[in-house]
């Protein structure tokens, strides 16, 4: 059964989660392996309320992709499937993914709430809130699991969003520099 790992509760039940991954996963396959893509079944009102996510993949241990909507574009289930293609076979960080890799492949989705501007940093809470900044053309984002898994405290976290984006990592203290954050439901 697919539990949250930290973050929020986002109200989806424990069957719709487990129908999120595996849409996701089956999309995978279907994709490398060259088979027609799986209906999106959005059967309950969960699965069709529009909502930002993400698709985090990991192989033994390692990313292996990770892309999403940061804004509640499409509904969820479609959502899913979209971002599990695009960190499967999309990610300019890796070479898409093979058919002999989906065995051991995890499958992690964050679903997101509204983003929320911030202007003290103090606010941000380090496990709880995923942080987006955004300066000029430049943006970066990293979700809230992601310092977490590095040990990180809000100072790197703020430095590594900044780096996430191409900025200097003490860009966020800059006039013009604009921090969201966001909590999601991962799983």
């Amino acid at each position: 059964m697919a539990q949250s790992k930290t973050g929020i509760d986002s109200g989806l039940s424990a069957e719709e989660k487990r129908t999120l991954r595996e849409l996701a996963r089956d999309t995978i396959r279907a994709q490398a392996t060259g088979v027609p893509l799986p209906a999106v079944s959005a059967g309950t009102q969960a699965l069709r309320r529009k909502s930002g996510a993400f698709v985090s993949l990991h192989r033994r241990g390692m990313l292996r992709g990770c892309i999403g909507y940061v804004e509640a574009v499409l509904p969820l289930a479609e959502a899913v499937q979209e971002m599990a293609l695009s960190a499967a076979f999309q990610d300019p960080r890796f070479i898409p993914l093979a058919a002999d890799e989906l065995d051991d492949l995890d499958i992690e989705i964050s679903v997101l709430t509204p983003f929320e501007k911030i202007t003290d940093t103090s606010c941000i809470e380090v496990g709880r809130h995923g942080l987006m900044i955004r300066m000029g053309r430049a943006s970066g984002l990293l979700l809230p699991q992601v310092p977490l898994q590095f040990g990180w405290d809000r100072e790197t976290f703020l430095a590594q969003t900044c780096q996430k984006a191409g900025l200097r990592p003490d860009a966020w203290k800059e006039p013009g520099a604009e921090l969201f954050i966001f909590t999601a439901d991962i799983f």
